[in-house]
């Protein structure tokens, strides 16, 4: 008799009002509590119900545009939001089991500073923090530090040589600024801290070590000035689309988002990212592999389909992002995940296109649907997001064997 698959992982992203741009505009939607603290605390205690392995919270180096190329100046969306880490930090409190990862631009940012915020959060949560790490290709994101030029690009000359060679380079960069971050969050061994009042030592000094960090990138001397995290290293994760950002996945990331339109393509996802693991030297280790979907729920497809319609009549023309999405009810909902899940996915991580509406449906119709198929957990079995996702806590890579 062959073995039940293990149960899935949800995580949800949270964005604005929604995934939808015109979500805001719904009569339950919440557009003045959109720059408060209750607003994100409310969506991800409700995840928290739901038993959701973590939530994700989007943020940029830009303002929110229409067109991934270039900036818009369409007053009819949401523009503007918070600083995602920050949001994190004080749901941490407010919340006990569900994990909190926020979305981190690695292109115009320093890994040094990264590294401290996440373990804070990491501290802060009691173990429950991790990072997506994103890069930012746009011209006019760099130009808001003015430390480098990139190549202006449209996203239909996405596949054009010159525009792969750039976002490469990129890529590589954010494998660095993986590296430098793990560096640093095992630049202080466990235990590092002795706070003995007798004999008036604080750090033991031969406990912290340089990172000594040199790349094309970063030069990165430390140690960190935050001693090591709870879960030893925060969930590091990644979206990606390509054989470009399947590697960095592969090579640097715990969980990585893809987005297959079928179980057949997934299988193919996920065959090239083991690869990626093996040429990586991570072969052993266990990397999730989540699909994304944007998902418009109801009682009934047609009620769902109407919802979607009704929300794409106030574009210019209907939306499609670069997810595939699902319009229908919380059971055929599980049905295609637990299809798209022979495909070799781990779990699964949605986007709700209405934050209010959808992520209600997920957590009160999805789970208790796949609760009753055997394929969602019941209860929280472990207090740390790593323990979620079956991941041990790493050994740290500087302490002595034995010691």
């Amino acid at each position: 008799m062959s073995a039940s698959p293990p149960p899935l992982h949800l995580a949800v992203a949270l964005n604005d009002a929604g995934w939808h741009p015109a979500a805001w505009r719904e009569p339950g939607a919440r557009p003045r509590e959109l720059f408060t603290a209750a607003y994100w605390t409310d969506a991800v205690q409700e995840a928290e119900r739901g038993l959701l392995d973590f939530v994700t919270f989007e943020d940029s180096l830009a303002l929110q545009s229409a067109d991934p190329s270039f900036p818009d100046d369409r007053t009819d969306q949401v523009r503007g939001r918070l600083d995602a880490v920050l949001v994190a930090a004080r749901v941490a409190p407010l919340t006990r089991r569900i994990g909190l990862v926020p979305t981190l631009v690695a292109t115009h940012t320093e890994p040094f500073h990264l590294s401290k915020a996440i373990a804070t959060l990491d501290y802060v949560s009691t173990g429950r923090a991790g990072l997506r790490v994103q890069v930012a290709a746009q011209p006019y994101v760099a130009a808001h530090f003015g430390r480098r030029e990139l190549p202006p690009f449209r996203f239909e000359d996405w596949h054009e040589p010159r525009v792969q060679e750039s976002v490469a380079e990129l890529f590589q960069e954010a494998a660095d600024y993986v590296e430098v971050v793990r560096r640093l969050w095992d630049s202080w061994e466990d235990g590092a801290e002795i706070r003995d009042v007798a004999t008036g030592r604080f750090v033991d000094r031969a406990k912290l070590h340089y990172a000594d960090f040199q790349g094309r990138h970063f030069s990165v001397k430390g140690p960190s000035i935050t001693p090591r995290p709870p879960q030893g290293q925060p969930l590091v994760t990644a979206l990606a689309h390509g054989s470009v950002a399947y590697r960095l996945v592969a090579g640097s990331a715990d969980v990585g988002f893809v987005t297959p339109q079928d179980a057949g393509q997934a299988a193919e996802i996920v065959a090239g990212i083991r690869g990626g693991q093996a040429a990586a030297g991570r072969a052993g280790e266990t990397v999730h592999v989540f699909g994304d979907l944007l998902v418009f729920l109801g009682e009934s497809a047609a009620a769902a389909r109407a919802r979607r319609e009704r929300l794409d009549a106030l574009l210019d023309a209907p939306y499609a992002g670069d997810a595939p999405v699902f319009a229908g009810t919380p059971a055929q909902l599980a049905d295609l995940l637990l299809e798209l899940r022979e495909g070799g996915l781990t779990g699964f991580r949605l986007r709700p296109a209405d934050a209010d509406h959808d992520l209600r449906a997920i957590v009160r119709g999805l789970v208790p649907e796949l609760q009753d198929r055997g394929a969602f957990r019941r209860r929280y079995e472990a207090a740390t997001l790593r323990g979620l996702l079956g991941l041990p806590r790493p050994a740290n890579r500087y302490a002595r064997a034995g010691a």
